[in-house]
Parts: structure tokens; C-alpha cells; sequence
């Protein structure tokens, strides 16, 4: 998912290594997670799908590793086939959460893929996570034999811009109340399985400020 609120950061940042591991695409995945995403953001016909799974590449990230670096170069959108990641950067010192993905959700940093430049965000596996990874490169070389391939991906930029601003209205105009009933609505995964640190920096409270928010709905 894939939003691109993003800081400076002048202090020492810690060096993570990614080892992720790479597999070979299951192809009735590939062509399951196409069929998805025609569903969810503009329809494809079957040759369509067939060639977008083609372009696929399968990857574990254990628990604690980096998919993506910040200072990197986006490349891939990436469907979470299984586990759990989230984005997240640093500000003042402190690491903010940006966004959870958890199975069936589509991950990428729209601004560095679109700009085709550096992320200042970082995307972390915060459980052992597959991702069945659509490279850009590949995906643009399709636009030119299938039209709606193209649109597929217009559809979900249009989606991942819907999401940021979504996302920023709540910060501005919503209630520390709000913004968690909000995150239990559209991250009911991310609510049961996520650290309450991360949750609560992606919801802009300490954790001691969403236990007692956590304890007031629960009373409700």
C-alpha cells in the first residue's frame, strides 16, 4: 500500500540486511493473485492474466528482514501471499509506522516507483512473509500488447492515492477514538497480530495513550 509521507533523518540509522530468499512462482498462485486483482481494480481477460503472472517473481522475507531500503529504488508491487509487512520511517528520532499489509494485500511505494527514485520509507516483515513480487520494467512492457493491463495499473495508483489521503484526513479531523475504530475497520489483521508500538505509531499516539483508548472502547 503504499503511501509516501516520508522525513529527513539526521541522525545514525541502524543497518538491516536483507536476505530474503527467491522461489519458483507457483504458477496457480501467480494466476490466482491475477484473477484478484482484475476483481479488485479493472478486469482482465484470461490471455491478460496468464500474462501478467508470467511476469511474477516469489520471494520469502523472514521476520525482522527488509524487503525495500530506504535510499532504494522501488521496482516492484508486491502481493502479500502470506505473513505480514509494514512500511514505516524515521522522524525525530523515533520509527513511525506507515502503513500494514497483511495476506491478499498489495504493497509498494507509489512515489518512488512512479518518480523512479529513492524511498524514504522502508518495508519490513514483521512475521516470516511470501510476496509475489509484479516488477515496474516488466509490467510497462506489457502495456504495450495489453491495454487493459495499463489500466489495471491506473486503477491501483488511483487506489494507493485514495488510501494516503484517506489516511491523512483521519490524522487531521479524527479522534484518538476514531482513528483506532478506524484501524480495526480497515486493518483487522494488523489489530490482532501487530506489536501495539507499531500500531500505536501508525495511529500518531504512544502506546500508553492507545491502552487507555483500547480500555475505554472495550467499556463501551
Amino acid at each position: 500500500m503504499m503511501n509516501f509521507i516520508s522525513s529527513d533523518s539526521l541522525f545514525f540509522q541502524p543497518f538491516f540486511f536483507s536476505l530474503y530468499t527467491f522461489f519458483p512462482v507457483n504458477m496457480k498462485t501467480a494466476l490466482a493473485i491475477t484473477r484478484t486483482l482484475s476483481r479488485r481494480y479493472y478486469p482482465l481477460h484470461p490471455e491478460e492474466q496468464e500474462a501478467l503472472a508470467s511476469i511474477m517473481e516469489c520471494r520469502r522475507v523472514d521476520k525482522g528482514e527488509l524487503l525495500l531500503e530506504e535510499g532504494r529504488i522501488a521496482r516492484h508491487f508486491h502481493y502479500v501471499e502470506s505473513g505480514m509487512l509494514r512500511q514505516y520511517y524515521y522522524k525525530n528520532g523515533h520509527d513511525i509506522t506507515e502503513h500494514f499489509s497483511c495476506e491478499d494485500d498489495l504493497v509498494f511505494c507509489i512515489i518512488s516507483l512512479f518518480r523512479q527514485e529513492p524511498t524514504r520509507l522502508m518495508t519490513e516483515a514483521i512475521e516470516p512473509t511470501v510476496v509475489y513480487d509484479i516488477p515496474y520494467t516488466g509490467l510497462q512492457e506489457l502495456f504495450v500488447s495489453y491495454s487493459s493491463i495499463a489500466q489495471l495499473y491506473k486503477k491501483i495508483l488511483e487506489w494507493g492515492l485514495m488510501v494516503s489521503q484517506n489516511k491523512a484526513d483521519s490524522w487531521r479531523f479524527e479522534t484518538a477514538k476514531e482513528r483506532y475504530k478506524r484501524f480495526l475497520k480497515d486493518f483487522p489483521e494488523a489489530a490482532k497480530r501487530a506489536p501495539i508500538s507499531h500500531i500505536a505509531s501508525y495511529l500518531l499516539m504512544t502506546p500508553e495513550t492507545l491502552s487507555r483508548v483500547r480500555a475505554e472502547i472495550f467499556q463501551e
